[in-house]
């Protein structure tokens, strides 16, 4: 049963669903590499909590195409990011820029931090 349970895992957990399709790969395969690694940091805009390589949504394959097909153009990796980011928002990237209108979003963590360090300290004194 252990077994059973165990292959059953493997088989449903295992990640066949990526949804890069043949015909998006790129020859070169570094240049295919970074195409991945700009998608991992895209987020799509449909499944929102899913990055663009792993999305079956028809706009994430658009964007996932114009990765692509930047990076044969000789964009740097920082030149389509920025693209994708004026032309989608901040909504976009999966770590928001640091601006005075996110500043809420990399202290709040720090300050939940202190004050339930401050509570743990506090109850054990």
């Amino acid at each position: 049963m252990k077994l059973f349970i165990t292959i059953f895992f493997l088989i449903f957990n295992a990640d066949l669903s990526k949804s890069v399709e043949p015909d998006e790969i790129l020859e070169n395969t570094e240049l295919e590499e970074i195409a991945r690694e700009i998608g991992r940091n895209l987020r799509c805009l449909v499944c929102q909590n899913e990055d663009i390589e792993n999305s079956n949504a028809d706009i994430a394959k658009d964007l996932r195409l114009l990765v692509r097909k930047k990076l044969t153009e000789g964009e740097s990796k920082k030149e389509i990011i920025s693209f994708v980011h004026s032309r989608y928002g901040d909504f976009v990237l999966f770590s928001p820029p640091f601006r005075y209108d996110t500043l809420g979003l990399w202290i709040f963590p720090l300050i939940f931090f202190i004050y339930l360090s401050y509570l743990f300290f506090r109850r054990k004194n």
